[in-house]
């Protein structure tokens, strides 16, 4: 369970935000019926704000993750997925049906996956503990956070590795891409 104060400032930097609060919105709009917004989005977010960086990084992809068993096409992914780009153009969406992760995981990453449960089960499985956080927005519009590893990682900078998904090679493969103290220099990645 994340702290009060650590999700407090979450919040406070992704209601700041002037592309992040949009983003939530433009995913609520659709009226999913359990999803947020994570990983490599919420990290930039909130790793640019503790560098202080007024531009924001540049993101490969804003994640979407919804939960949703009674439809696991590739087909209902694509239609989100142009429903928000025909809304926000300019932001690189990515959507996907985290409950249908274990029809495709063994052929991208070479192991197979037991099926997610929820929602909170698939960000459980995100790559590192900094990365599996997710935010959606609530009926009233209040922010909730879904961090089930706490935000210790995230508001460290710290880039571990979450065994629950991702095996070493992975995770190597992940730190020499992503190469995060170009952008952060603050970032400390624990080895493996």
């Amino acid at each position: 369970m994340p702290s009060a104060d650590l999700v407090e400032r979450l919040v406070s930097i992704a209601q700041e935000s002037p592309w992040f609060r949009p983003a939530l919105v433009a995913v609520w709009n659709l009226n999913l019926p359990s999803w947020c917004i994570g990983a490599g989005a919420v990290r930039n977010l909130v790793w640019d704000s503790l560098h202080e960086l007024q531009t924001p990084s540049a993101l490969s992809d804003l994640d979407v993750a919804y939960f949703d068993a009674s439809d696991l096409s590739v087909e209902r992914d694509a239609e989100i997925q142009r429903r928000l780009t025909d809304a926000h153009p300019c932001i690189p969406w990515e959507v996907t049906n985290q409950a249908a992760v274990h029809t495709w995981f063994e052929a991208a990453f070479g192991h197979a996956v037991t099926p997610l449960s929820s929602l909170e089960d698939a960000v459980a499985s995100w790559p590192e503990y900094a990365t599996a956080v997710g935010l959606t927005l609530r009926l009233d519009g209040s922010i909730e956070v879904i961090a089930p590893y706490g935000l210790e990682d995230l508001f460290s900078m710290v880039i571990r590795r979450n065994p629950a998904r991702v095996n070493i090679d992975t995770f190597r493969k992940r730190i020499e891409q992503k190469q995060y103290r170009k952008r952060w220099p603050q970032v400390t990645v624990v080895p493996c």
